[in-house]
């Protein structure tokens, strides 16, 4: 018999994983791979080549913007592997700058693909896994939806959605069998990193603010996290600290984070 939920562990477990086709997802999949799960890696390009180099493991091209997309996702992923045990809303857009400047398009793609998908694939997971009184819900957000994204408001503003429907989920349905984990973490050597959210603001934010970690070391992190069960998994240990800053003192802490940006952005 597999160990329920208040066991968990990932050998043998039927796994998704969204945005896998490189980047921290991709990182995700061999984790899991390498922890005894099935996986099942989705994205928009990539997820094939990934998957090809694992065992137990299959790759599918799946557009997580649209309800209809995670909706296909989750068939094809149970046709391949059965019920599925994990699902990692993973995938995520950096897009746009500062509110004057951002189109609408970068807004709505933002909420589609940074909140909409946590929500739609949730939406259709949760009566197979309230049935059977266990599943496991992990989304990545990132520190910037704990603090703040200085050069992107839809990537702040999502990212603290994406976190508060994380805790939205463990609040209303952790009595009920179901763990979430969410992953926010701050710098990590992906392409998102050097060539998104406000591109070079953005990097220099985050370079600024810490160490920038590969993705496999966040990856090992969320694996212990989901062993344990642990909400939140904060690879930067000083995010937690940031996070007690902006508790405490939430006027100074604004303002530090202004004057981090007038550094960053040479103002």
């Amino acid at each position: 018999m597999m160990p329920t939920m208040h066991q968990m562990e990932l050998a043998g477990r039927n796994t998704v994983i969204t945005g896998a086709g490189r980047g921290i997802g991709a990182a995700l999949a061999g984790a899991f791979h390498d922890a005894g799960a099935k996986v099942v890696l989705a994205d928009l390009h990539g997820a094939e080549s990934v998957a090809a180099n694992l065992d137990r493991s299959v790759g599918l091209k799946a557009d997580v913007s649209t309800e209809a997309g995670n909706v296909a996702l989750l068939a094809a992923a149970r046709e391949a592997n059965g019920p599925i045990d994990l699902f990692f809303a993973n995938a995520g857009v950096a897009a746009g700058t500062d509110v004057e400047d951002t189109t609408e398009d970068d807004w709505a793609n933002s909420f589609a693909v940074n909140v909409h998908a946590h929500r739609w694939a949730a939406k259709h997971l949760l009566p197979e896994w309230l049935e059977r009184g266990e599943g496991y819900f992990c989304s990545t957000a990132s520190a910037a939806g704990l603090l703040a994204q200085i050069g992107s408001g839809p990537y702040s503003v999502t990212k603290h959605a994406a976190v508060a429907f994380a805790e939205y989920m463990s609040i209303t349905y952790g009595d009920r069998g179901i763990n979430v984990t969410c992953l926010c973490p701050q710098g990590v050597n992906t392409e998102m990193l050097n060539a998104g959210v406000g591109a070079t603001t953005g990097t220099n934010v985050v370079k600024a603010a810490g160490a920038v970690l590969e993705p496999e070391d966040v990856a090992r992190a969320v694996v212990v996290a989901i062993e344990q069960e642990k909400f939140f998994v904060l690879p930067h240990p000083e995010v937690a600290h940031y996070m007690q800053l902006k508790a405490n003192d939430p006027d100074r802490w604004l303002g530090g984070m202004r004057k981090l940006q007038r550094t960053v952005k040479g103002r």
